[in-house]
């Protein structure tokens, strides 16, 4: 990123000086920006042996290159970058792989990722049916990625204690192409001062976060000829096309009739039939009649139409008069709100798997998302204990889990199309085939249909080859699958497995 060039400012008629000089000096007296970072040691048992480790917390001051016209200004700081990475005591650390974590949003910190699945510590509160009460607990997670991989989780500019430096414009950061260069710059800070640039390397990213991760693995490969290992792809999106339903744009029906279908089930609307035969049934209607019955449009003849509601109904667990009533076509967030409507409740986009209440029962669209809800309060209090009660690093800014301060959010760089990073994912493994690519699904996820991101990796524009680096993992949870326990231990379990090879 580079500054832009100052404006040649007025002189004072009396002195000379160029006015608005005290300010500047002002300005040049105040404090130059310091890393703020605290290292404490730890220990976990993990298969019955101890497995010692340090922990570096805190912000970490990004400093951009800054230029006017032809001349180099130096670096600049801009921004205070919290990060927590954890490393393994070993004798040959620069083997050991290192993985560099983060969440999505856009405004999302990385506490999802890090006291839930990647961890040495994980919060504690139930699952959906059985949520915990506050105050939350927390407590060893021996499934931490870390047993295979040094970890460092980055929370973005304006997220958990992320800001722009004082006078610094946050803007900057909020937006596809400043924030791949921001975390981008942190990875190579982090990798460069700790002696890593030999060490196999890895990005983790859930939702955003994998739009983060396909870009960064291009961008990091062209700005810094850092070439990566692989990427673990939670709850992916890679071509936003897939997901927005606006008008004219079909392509999200199709891609989200299979999750409506193991939603229905999950909630009873399927009897007694397995969840596989269900999955098998949405996609076989999704990629072939579905798609026809949406490019007829108004061309469809009534008995057609009236045969797309009947198993439409049978597959989403919705009326087939509501599914007639909505042209055929029930947007997400109209789905969760109506599919259980008889038992005046509604349910999560994040988890179908949850439910909850609203403020009354003839909404078209929900007031809130009771997933997110749900694990929200439990996150946020772990981690301000945590950081606080373990790791020893105090901050009285607010630790901002899900902000809303990046919007808007810029993507400028997409302008007139939809958000699509596949060809930047495509590029750098066809550049680097040796790097590996693994995706994890919820099938109860609606906010990254599992069908959308199957969608998406097969449209790569990869030889053939190179889809053998390309692996998937499926779990009966959600977007973040790992609240729900046999899904977090078979997701560590395969991310490990990812790891080792």
């Amino acid at each position: 990123m580079t500054s832009r060039p100052e404006e040649q400012q007025p002189t004072d008629a009396a002195t000379g000086e160029e006015a608005g000089s005290d300010q500047k000096k002002q300005q040049s007296s105040q404090p130059e920006p310091a890393d703020e970072l605290v290292t404490t040691r730890h220990s976990i048992t993990v298969d019955g042996a101890e497995l010692p480790y340090t922990v570096t917390t805190g912000r970490m001051v990004l400093r951009l290159e800054g230029h006017t016209e032809d001349k180099f200004d130096g670096q600049q700081a801009k921004a205070e970058v919290f990060l927590t990475a954890y490393t393994a005591d070993a004798q040959d650390a620069v083997s050991r792989p290192v993985t560099f974590a983060f969440n999505g949003g856009p405004g999302s910190s990385s506490v999802w990722l890090h006291l839930g699945l990647l961890g040495p510590r994980r919060v504690m509160m139930g699952d959906a049916g059985a949520l915990l009460p506050p105050p939350y607990a927390l407590a060893d997670n021996p499934q931490t990625l870390l047993r295979h991989s040094d970890l460092v989780f980055i929370d973005p500019v304006s997220t958990g204690y992320s800001r722009a430096v004082k006078g610094g414009k946050s803007k900057d950061f909020h937006g596809y192409g400043g924030d791949i260069e921001s975390v981008g710059e942190v990875i190579r800070l982090w990798t460069t001062r700790n002696g890593r640039w030999m060490s196999p390397k890895y990005l983790c990213g859930e939702s955003y976060g994998t739009t983060r991760a396909a870009g960064l693995a291009r961008y990091l490969q062209e700005r810094y000829g850092m070439y990566l290992n692989g990427l673990m792809l939670v709850s992916a999106v890679l071509d936003f096309g897939t997901a927005e339903f606006n008008g004219g744009n079909d392509e999200p029906y199709v891609m989200y009739l299979p999750t409506y279908a193991a939603v229905a089930h999950y909630h009873g609307k399927h009897g007694d039939r397995p969840l596989p035969e269900v999955l098998a049934a949405a996609e076989a209607y999704a990629e072939r009649e579905y798609r026809w019955v949406l490019g007829r449009g108004s061309r469809l003849a009534a008995a057609d139409r009236a045969a797309a509601a009947a198993r439409l109904a049978e597959l989403t667990g919705l009326s087939a008069d509501y599914l007639d009533r909505v042209n055929l076509r029930p947007e997400h967030i109209r789905y969760l709100t109506e599919v259980l409507r008889d038992r005046r409740l509604v349910v999560g986009r994040i988890d179908g798997r949850f439910t909850g209440w609203d403020t009354d029962y003839g909404r078209e669209m929900w007031s809130a998302d009771p997933s997110i809800d749900a694990i929200v309060g439990p996150y946020t209090a772990a981690l301000n204990h945590y950081v606080r009660a373990e790791l020893g690093y105090s901050s009285d800014l607010p630790y901002e889990v899900l902000s809303e301060r990046v919007y808007p959010w810029s993507y400028k760089e997409f302008e007139n199309a939809y958000v699509f990073v596949q060809d930047k994912l495509a590029a750098a493994m066809r550049t680097n085939p040796h790097m590996r690519v693994h995706v994890d699904c919820g099938y109860h996820d609606l906010a990254t249909p599992y069908y959308a991101a199957e969608h998406s990796l097969a449209h790569l524009q990869i030889p053939a080859e190179l889809t053998a680096n390309i692996s998937y993992s499926y779990y009966e949870a959600g977007h973040m699958m790992y609240l729900h326990e046999p899904s977090r231990l078979a997701q560590a379990e395969q991310l490990a497995g990812f790891v080792r090879q």
